[in-house]
């Protein structure tokens, strides 16, 4: 869950107050009620009920008919497209995230670490019949999945300590890795080989693999990821052919941010399960 500096109530104005309810919704708790944003917030129940009838009015939430809580609404789609034209990592990925789904037929997906989640920042879907799907604000814990462990592993010593410190993996399904000793070997491996790969960890049968973006001093900058649907990852030569593209494609994409081509990269070596 994404952490937020609180201050006690009466420290905030109505637009203070009115920007921590929204801030909840990129939770990875999708809905809220409003005692529930009243005692997660330290606001009273009738400032909150006010604050999101205002907001609801304008489209930055709306209510589900059936469970009365509310969620993220329908507007935040009209700021992706301005924000994919302004973001630089979006904009420069684009080309290599193209190149990958042309060459793959795999939906591909570009992700960055915000607070204590991954999340998607933009994807081209498969056009197969049978893909695997990611959504643009998709969210998962680091620890749960390739493109989230790639973000943890090549992240710092400092983040990771802090990390750890904050959040204890739990199990999202039956496969993902929640032993703190397993969980840091495999970091290891991941830093090692130089790419991160997942079957089931977060969604069964679905296995992905995901490749480190870098800026120019070298600092990870996002997961460049694809999503294959388990059937196809038993494909040797096809799943194969995906790691190569894509750390080839990522390589690339660090160089378009600034890292020196002069820097070595792991050589991927193949990877079964």
């Amino acid at each position: 869950m994404t952490m937020t500096k609180k201050a006690p109530s009466g420290k905030h104005n109505a637009i203070e107050k009115a920007l921590e309810i929204l801030l909840k919704f990129q939770d990875d708790k999708a809905g809220w009620g409003t005692r529930e944003l009243s005692g997660e917030l330290g606001f009273s129940p009738a400032t909150v009920q006010r604050i999101l009838s205002v907001l609801k009015s304008y489209g930055f939430v709306r209510q589900d008919t059936r469970t009365r809580q509310y969620v993220a609404g329908n507007i935040f789609y009209r700021f992706l497209e301005n924000l994919n034209n302004t973001n630089n990592l979006t904009g420069t990925g684009r080309q290599f995230m193209e190149k990958v789904a042309r060459k793959t037929c795999e939906t591909v997906y570009l992700n960055i670490i915000q607070g204590h989640l991954r999340i998607c920042i933009d994807t081209i879907e498969s056009n197969r019949a049978l893909k695997a799907g990611m959504p643009i604000g998709n969210q998962s814990p680091l620890f749960a999945g390739a493109s989230a462990k790639c973000l943890l592993a090549f992240s710092s010593d400092r983040f990771q300590k802090e990390y750890f410190a904050a959040v204890t993996p739990a199990p999202v399904t039956e496969a993902t890795i929640v032993d703190p000793d397993a969980l840091a070997a495999e970091l290891a491996k991941i830093k090692t080989r130089g790419y991160a790969v997942s079957l089931g960890e977060r969604t069964p049968g679905i296995g992905s693999v995901s490749a480190p973006v870098f800026d120019y001093n070298g600092r990870i900058l996002a997961s460049l990821s694809l999503a294959v649907p388990e059937i196809r990852t038993r494909d040797k030569h096809h799943f194969s052919h995906c790691i190569t593209l894509l750390t080839d494609a990522a390589r690339a994409f660090s160089w378009a941010m600034g890292q020196p081509e002069s820097v070595t990269h792991c050589t991927p070596t193949p990877h079964h399960f």
